[in-house]
């Protein structure tokens, strides 16, 4: 006997089932049948009896069944895996590399080429013969620098000093011929050249080193803050709110051409008020909306509920200062901790910097040896300094009279009331600290956000900034103001809309408290290591792209 029910229905049992049978079955089975389910598009017939196979299925990527054992739905053996040891591991296997060919040298008897799969920096040396299947495609000269190739042999001793292991190769396979114009070739080129082939550029050693660099640290983001009960939330790109009250936003609109219309509509099709303003009504949110320039404020909505949260997703600020520290995209870690004063922000700006730095060292040493030999010599021990050496303390006031009693003159004047610009912060980290980090606490009212919590002294708020050698700032974070009068009456002062924040007025009309936040830059983050002199050279991809 069974029972007919529509595809809504279907999909709220599915859900159900799922979950009930997750509690004894493997998660892939419920998984797989919840899918199935969901995918009807027609009416279903359930019998009494349970529809379950007891047969194990496999879900999109990884699944830990109840003996802690692991399943995966692909897995290869990759180069970093091949040379981890020195080889020692798998020596006399057959194994198979796929890859794409950065060198290729042809000698009399043999030919040796130099496959690398982005695992590492290494390359795995190939060596082959006249015997080994698909030499014809060498010989012919259809394998070339660029191509992408998959080479199966035995891995043995390397004759030469540059390796310890090397694949004796019985067959090869051309999948992907590269054109002789491949402009990335074993000489060196420079980054003025890599700038105009962006595109292409993630196949040097310099972004690739980079790309895996990046991926460690946003690896070590996460782990770090799960691993002290934080929960991860995401926050909008389009918002209409402005976090910094800066007005320094990317504004997102359809009453203008998109990238697919003519570029040469008249302005005069925009549509206006009566009083000849822009007529946002009309607009695809029916008001002014903007990229974020930070997800913060969304945070503190989760952590009035959730306690300690983060966000970690990409920011944008229309500044249009072309320098060698300023991007428009840009990503942003930014916890929020329920229940902290400045000082628990500063313990957790402190203890994060110094995990991921930690995590990079020891587990990249490849590619940051690589950085500390071609990119930046010492790159390694300044690391190493930040992540062991105690953080300094000190206030702002304390900050200008350094700077007032220096003997240097700076580009810009040093006055109290005034931000702190690069210069004055590397200043305070390299020569007056001696390359050790400093946190600098307690910063005028009138150069920090309206939702900084107001010291006693009425002039500062509760404000901070971690300075880094090299680098200058890297986070910033605050207490945030709990008392509403005084969130209110720093709107007014600022002039900002507070019909605009009537959301975020809420969060301190209901069940208020004490709040804090550092903010990591991290693409500043990813400068930091790389420790190049711009830092579009660190970005992952161009913006045309």
């Amino acid at each position: 006997m069974a029972a007919t029910i529509g595809v809504g229905a279907a999909k709220a049992i599915s859900i159900a089932i799922a979950v009930r049978h997750l509690r004894t079955k493997p998660y892939a089975a419920a998984t797989t049948t919840a899918l199935a389910l969901l995918s009807l598009h027609k009416p279903l017939f359930l019998p009494h009896s349970s529809p379950f196979s007891s047969r194990r299925a496999f879900c999109a990527a990884t699944l830990r069944t109840s003996d802690n054992r692991v399943q995966q739905f692909r897995r290869k053996l990759r180069v970093s895996e091949i040379k981890e040891g020195d080889g020692a591991d798998v020596l006399g296997r057959n194994l198979v590399v796929q890859g794409w060919v950065r060198t290729l040298r042809i000698q009399s008897s043999v030919t040796f080429l130099e496959i690398n799969d982005g695992s590492c920096l290494s390359n795995m040396q190939c060596v082959l013969n006249s015997e080994a299947e698909g030499y014809d495609q060498v010989e012919s000269g259809l394998v070339t620098t660029g191509a992408s190739v998959w080479v199966q042999g035995v891995v043995v001793k390397s004759q030469g000093s540059k390796q310890k292991v090397e694949l004796k190769v019985n067959k090869i396979v051309l999948i992907g011929k590269s054109d002789p114009s491949f402009p990335i070739q074993k000489k060196r080129a420079s980054r003025e050249f890599l700038r105009t082939k962006a595109h292409l550029r993630a196949r040097t050693n310099t972004f690739g080193a980079v790309a895996r660099v990046r991926n460690a640290l946003a690896y070590a983001t996460h782990k770090f803050f799960q691993e002290n009960g934080f929960v991860w939330v995401s926050s909008p790109i389009i918002t209409a709110s402005d976090c910094e009250g800066a007005g320094e936003q990317f504004c997102v609109t359809t009453l203008i051409p998109s990238s697919h219309e003519t570029n040469d509509s008249p302005v005069d099709a925009i549509p206006k008020t009566n009083d000849g303003l822009i007529d946002w009504s009309q607009d695809f949110f029916g008001k002014p909306a903007f990229l974020t320039v930070s997800g913060q404020l969304n945070g503190e909505t989760y952590a009035t509920a959730l306690s300690d949260v983060y966000t970690f997703g990409p920011t944008f600020r229309a500044e249009n200062s072309n320098t060698s520290r300023h991007l428009a995209e840009f990503w942003m870690i930014e916890p929020e901790l329920a229940f902290a004063d400045l000082n628990d922000d500063m313990a957790c700006a402190t203890a994060y910097l110094q995990f991921v730095i930690r995590h990079v060292l020891d587990n990249c040493k490849e590619d940051m040896e690589f950085f500390d030999a071609w990119i930046n010599k010492g790159i390694i021990d300044r690391l190493s300094d930040v992540a062991d050496k105690d953080v300094v303390q000190i206030t702002y006031t304390e900050a200008i009279d350094l700077l007032s009693g220096a003997n240097k003159k700076f580009e810009f004047p040093v006055k109290w009331g005034s931000d702190l610009q690069s210069e004055h912060e590397r200043y305070i980290t390299e020569e007056v600290f001696s390359g050790c980090p400093v946190i600098i606490r307690d910063y005028p009212k009138d150069i920090k956000a309206f939702y900084m919590r107001q010291n006693d002294d009425g002039r500062t708020v509760a404000a901070m900034d971690m300075l880094v050698p090299g680098i200058g700032e890297l986070i910033g974070g605050s207490q945030r103001e709990e008392r509403l009068e005084y969130l209110e009456a720093r709107l007014d002062d600022l002039k900002l809309n507070k019909d605009a924040y009537w959301w975020y007025l809420d969060l301190r009309r209901y069940g208020s408290g004490q709040m804090s936040s550092p903010l990591s830059l991290f693409s500043y983050l990813n400068h930091i290591v790389y420790k190049t002199k711009n830092i579009f050279k660190t970005i992952d991809r161009p913006f045309f792209c």
